[in-house]
C-alpha cells in the first residue's frame, strides 16, 4: 500500500462557525490561484496581506498546504516562489513564526473542523502499512480467516491476526471492520483496539476506531463482552445495540443502525442522517478533503448513495438538497447552500 492510500484524509465535522469555514474555503482558493502559474506580483502581495490579517487565515493556510503536499508533487509547489520561501524572507520572518504556529495547531478542534492526518501518528501510518490485512482509500474488502471466520475491511483500514491453540485474536490498527465469528468451542475469539478489548459470543459485530481516538462497536447478531483497558470495566452488549467506549468507561448502549452495515456492499444508506455526518462517511472513501458550510450541515438525508464513487454520490446529494458540491481544487471539495457564491476572489 502506498502512502497516497494510508491514512485516509480527514473524515469532517462541520465547520465550527461560518468564519472558520469562509477562512478555508478562501484558503484553497488562494492555492489554486498560486499553483495555477497565472498569479501576478499584485496576487502574491494581495495573498501575503490577507495570510497576515489573521490567526484563523494562518491555521487554515497551514492545514490546505498539509493536504496539498498530500495530493500534489512536489515539484507542483505555489509558483512562482514556495510558500516557505516567502515566508523566509526577513520581511516576513515574524509572519512565519505564526504560519509555523498555525499548522501546529492545525488539528486543534477549538479552531478547525477536522485533522488532517486523522489524528494517525507515523508509528500508527506505518503498523498500517505492515498490517496483515489492510485497504486503501475507497476499498472494501473481504477476509476468510482460517477459521472460517469472515472479516471485511472499510476504507484504508488495517488489523493483525493473531491465531494461537487457546485464543484467536485479531488487533485493529485503524479504520473499519465487520466480523462474522465462525464456530470454535476450544477456543475464543477477541478484538483488541487501543480502547480495550471486544470478546464475541458467536456474534456479528462492526469495530471501528474513532476519529476522536474511542472505540465504535455495533452488535447485529449474538453478544459481545467489552472490557476497557485501562479502568477494566464491563460490558455486554446484545443484538441491535451499539456503543462508544475510551480506555476508562464504556458509553450507555444505544439502539444498532441496522443502516450501519450497509458499507460491508458498498453503499451508505441514510435514514433521516445529518448531512455532515453523510459528508463524514462519505469522506472515509474518498481522497481528499471534503467539508460542510455550516448552514446545511444538520439537513436531513434519507437514500442510498455508492461509496465507490463518492463524486456520484455528491451530483445525487445536491439533486434532492437545496446544496451544490464546489470542486476547488481536485483534492478540495465543499458542500455549499444552493445559489451561494464563491468564496472571495483572491
Amino acid at each position: 500500500m502506498s502512502a497516497a492510500e494510508l491514512p485516509l484524509p480527514p473524515a469532517p465535522k462541520a465547520a465550527s462557525s461560518d468564519a472558520t469555514h469562509r477562512a478555508m474555503q478562501e484558503a484553497a482558493e488562494w492555492f489554486a490561484l498560486l499553483r495555477s502559474g497565472e498569479a501576478g506580483h499584485t496576487d502574491r502581495t494581495a495573498w501575503e496581506s490577507w495570510l497576515a490579517a489573521s490567526e484563523a487565515h494562518r491555521a487554515a493556510w497551514a492545514c490546505v498546504e498539509q493536504v496539498g503536499r498530500r495530493f500534489e508533487p512536489i515539484q507542483s509547489s505555489v509558483d512562482p516562489r514556495s510558500t516557505v520561501e516567502v515566508l523566509q524572507t526577513a520581511r516576513h520572518h515574524a509572519l512565519r513564526r505564526r504560519v509555523l504556529l498555525g499548522l501546529a495547531t492545525c488539528g486543534g478542534t477549538g479552531l478547525l473542523s477536522w485533522a488532517v492526518w486523522r489524528h494517525t501518528p507515523l508509528p500508527a501510518m506505518a503498523m498500517a502499512w505492515a498490517a496483515d490485512h489492510h485497504t486503501g482509500v475507497g476499498d472494501v474488502r473481504e477476509v476468510s480467516l482460517p477459521d472460517g471466520t469472515r472479516v471485511w475491511l472499510g476504507s484504508a483500514s488495517a488489523f493483525n491476526e493473531d491465531y494461537q491453540p487457546s485464543l484467536r485474536r485479531l488487533r485493529l490498527v485503524t479504520g473499519d471492520i465487520f466480523i462474522e465469528t465462525a464456530a470454535d468451542a476450544r477456543r475464543g475469539f477477541v478484538v483488541d483496539t487501543p480502547n480495550g478489548r471486544l470478546r464475541a459470543l458467536g456474534t456479528r459485530f462492526n469495530v471501528r476506531l474513532e476519529d476522536d481516538g474511542q472505540t465504535f462497536v455495533a452488535v447485529y447478531e449474538g453478544a459481545v463482552e467489552v472490557r476497557t483497558a485501562t479502568s477494566g470495566t464491563t460490558r455486554v452488549l446484545r443484538a441491535s445495540e451499539q456503543t462508544r467506549f475510551s480506555g476508562s468507561g464504556v458509553e450507555p448502549p444505544a439502539l444498532a443502525d441496522p443502516a450501519r452495515e450497509s458499507w460491508t456492499q458498498g453503499l451508505l444508506i441514510a435514514q433521516d442522517m445529518p448531512l455532515a455526518q453523510v459528508a463524514a462517511e462519505l469522506a472515509r472513501y474518498r481522497r481528499g478533503h471534503l467539508a460542510v458550510a455550516p448552514e446545511v450541515a444538520d439537513l436531513r438525508v434519507f437514500g442510498s448513495f455508492p461509496l465507490n464513487d463518492t463524486d456520484r454520490a455528491l451530483v445525487m446529494l445536491a439533486t434532492v438538497l437545496p446544496v451544490q458540491v464546489r470542486h476547488t481544487l481536485p483534492w478540495w471539495s465543499s458542500i455549499e447552500p444552493k445559489g451561494k457564491g464563491a468564496a472571495p476572489s483572491p
